[in-house]
């Protein structure tokens, strides 16, 4: 191991490799650290790629990626005990339009994103922690490890280590994880072969479908559960924040196997062989629960400086936006020749702001703690909505005017009046 770096990077995940692959690029000598035994060595689940955020990176990234299905349709459904209300968007590309979304398996992209690392000049050294941050004064000047020797030292490090982001807090640089402020989500791959999936799912060979569930499944806490197709398997999972799960006692493979028993979801995923099994933390503080993400001589990128748009699932595209922003600016620094400074490393944070990573976070800063005070929109509204439409769509003899009052009495005895204007003032704030 050398003893000395330009940039060294913490992690290598899609925050730590759009980092290192951007850096050694452009010619800076990069160190990444992996405590995995291979990148990717942690993930088994499957997930959502944004084509837009690794286009920035690697522009052509379709001729080799190992992808699953590009995703066509994305249905958003609502369940309470029996049944769900749902609304869903389809649309095929065009012929020559290359598609926005695909869904991936995260050890086999990780792995795939490793070697361009690698073949972009980088070394990585896997199987290896770094334990905490060397110092001089308040600057970062570089890495101890758990190997023996294990001090290295660089110009700047980035931290891309995840949503725990223990070496952050080793070093002061961010605060404990705090239970509200992350989801944790179970996941299993469901193996089927191609052709059911695409008979089940209404796709074509190349085609896939993102299904995002709330309401009775996560039993009164804040979460979501998801089906996402992949070429011969389904992910399925659920997640709720862990402060929800402490507070409840529910374990969260209980709910997975409630999940996969309810009616509008055992059909979908019935006769899969579940080959794999995961659990693994998300970030969901959002704007405020965001710590400093630079200082003299350190930048932070992806999960450990909670990158994640949690309303609209988005964290892989923040992470890589992210990584490879942080490494962007270490490039402008050392092109300008001027050193790694806070001072300097601020542009790091105005090109954030300036970028739909920030502004994205910013809109949705009120959404964790509203939806954490008022559960009433992931129990009460669901159950309202399937009874509505259960209500309006059954022919008994009741005429729809009759009908139309019932589903009116039904929201205002469960909410009241007042209640429900309240709630839809609350409902404004956390998304405008």
């Amino acid at each position: 191991m050398a003893e000395r770096f330009d940039v060294i990077v913490v992690g290598a995940g899609p925050a730590g490799n759009a980092a290192a692959y951007t850096l050694a690029t452009a010619g800076l000598d990069v160190l990444q650290i992996e405590r995995g035994e291979y990148p990717g060595a942690k993930n088994v689940q499957g997930a959502i790629l944004y084509s837009d955020a690794l286009e920035d990176i690697i522009p052509d990234f379709r001729d080799d990626a190992p992808l699953e299905r590009h995703v066509v349709e994305q249905r958003m459904w609502m369940l309470d005990q029996r049944a769900h209300v749902a609304t869903h968007y389809r649309c095929e590309p065009e012929p020559d339009e290359a598609p926005n979304r695909y869904t991936i398996i995260r050890a086999q992209f990780d792995k795939w994103f490793h070697r361009k690392v690698k073949e972009a000049g980088a070394l990585v050294i896997c199987e290896t922690t770094v334990t905490d941050l060397i110092k001089d004064g308040d600057r970062v000047v570089g890495v101890r490890t758990d190997r023996e020797g294990g001090e290295v030292r660089a110009d700047a490090v980035i931290l891309a280590e995840g949503v725990n982001g223990l070496v952050a807090q080793r070093a002061g640089l961010a605060k404990p994880l705090k239970p509200e402020h992350a989801a944790l989500a179970v996941k299993e791959m469901h193996f089927l072969p191609s052709d059911v999936i695409e008979q089940r799912f209404n796709i074509g060979e190349e085609d896939g479908v993102v299904i995002e569930v709330a309401g009775s499944v996560t039993e009164g806490m804040l979460g979501t559960g998801f089906i996402y197709t992949n070429r011969e398997s389904l992910s399925v999972g659920l997640g709720c924040l862990v402060s929800d799960f402490q507070a409840s006692g529910v374990k969260p493979y209980d709910l997975l196997e409630r999940f996969k028993r309810h009616p509008s979801i055992r059909g979908l995923v019935a006769g899969g062989e579940v080959k794999e099994y995961a659990a693994h933390l998300i970030p969901e503080g959002g704007y405020k629960a965001m710590p400093k993400v630079f200082g003299d001589g350190w930048l932070i990128a992806g999960d450990t400086g909670q990158f994640v748009n949690s309303l609209h699932r988005e964290g892989s595209n923040l992470a890589m936006t992210t990584g490879r922003m942080a490494a962007q600016t270490l490039i402008e620094l050392r092109e300008e020749n001027k050193p790694f400074t806070a001072a300097n490393l601020a542009r790091y944070r105005k090109a954030l702001d300036g970028s739909y990573v920030m502004k994205d976070l910013k809109k949705y800063r009120h959404l964790p703690e509203i939806l954490h005070r008022n559960k009433q929109f992931v129990t009460a509204y669901p159950r309202l909505l399937a009874g509505a439409a259960d209500t309006w769509f059954r022919v008994d003899g009741v005429d729809k005017r009759s009908k139309q009052r019932q589903i009116l009495r039904s929201f205002r005895q469960t909410r009241s009046l007042p209640g429900l204007i309240g709630d839809a003032f609350k409902l404004m704030r956390a998304v405008r």
